[in-house]
């Protein structure tokens, strides 16, 4: 008769403590999963006791006090430096009212202004005269040879075409459109036919820089991808690569 007492003794504490351990997990799954604002509450007393040192404890406030640097006043922007070598267009302003001539300077106030002038184009023309002499013979002048023959592209304007594209990667139809901004028509075809003609004129040096890469123990290239238009696939394009040297 007492062994049945205790198994049920026995049993009611493991149901006691089933209960707890439940409510134990109801209550960490709340403080893992639940909202911050949602709280414990208990359905009997005796399940309010479980967290009731936990709920009833405040936590103590305290003062504190430090220092910090106060933030530096900003400073005035400095204004760019001028480089002395730029050339100067001095503008000279007299006081109004003011005779020069029977007044004495003892001063100046000088100010400076960063101006810009867009590239100019411009046309340089040789004139070689035709002389008759009087031995009734013809002499006339040996012209310039031009960069490219029978062209009117100087090697200045040359080499902007070539410094834009490749420098400052500005493709033909933007500098068309620069040039006529500036005065100037120039269609593109023609434009692109002296890119192609002056590409021809640097095939030597392309050539010294091939050997002197070639001599060399160790190269670095420069591996890009572009869409590369053929005969093969009219229509589409695949994916070509170039490597720089």
């Amino acid at each position: 008769m007492s062994q049945q007492v205790d198994l049920q003794q026995q049993i009611q504490t493991l149901r006691q403590e089933n209960a707890y351990l439940k409510e134990e997990l109801a209550q960490f799954k709340r403080l893992i999963f639940g909202s911050k604002r949602e709280r414990f509450i208990a359905t009997d007393a005796g399940q309010q006791s479980i967290f009731e040192e936990e709920s009833a404890a405040e936590p103590e406030k305290e003062t504190l006090t430090y220092q910090r640097n106060k933030p530096a006043k900003k400073s005035k922007a400095k204004r760019l430096l001028l480089s002395e070598s730029l050339p100067r267009d001095e503008q000279v302003i007299l006081p109004e009212g003011v005779d020069p001539e029977n007044s004495i300077k003892i001063g100046e106030k000088i100010s400076e202004v960063l101006e810009y002038t867009p590239g100019k184009l411009y046309v340089i023309r040789t004139v070689g005269p035709v002389y008759r002499q009087a031995d009734e013979s013809i002499v006339v002048a040996d012209l310039p040879t031009q960069v490219i023959p029978n062209g009117n592209a100087g090697a200045s304007l040359l080499a902007y075409l070539l410094v834009s594209k490749f420098i400052d990667h500005l493709p033909f139809y933007r500098q068309v459109q620069i040039f006529k901004r500036d005065g100037m028509k120039i269609p593109e075809s023609t434009i692109t036919g002296w890119f192609r003609k002056t590409c021809e004129l640097l095939l030597p040096l392309y050539e010294l820089m091939m050997e002197q890469i070639k001599s060399t123990d160790y190269v670095q290239a420069d591996e890009s991808p572009l869409p590369v238009l053929s005969n093969q696939k009219p229509g589409s394009t695949h994916k070509g690569y170039k490597w720089v040297f």
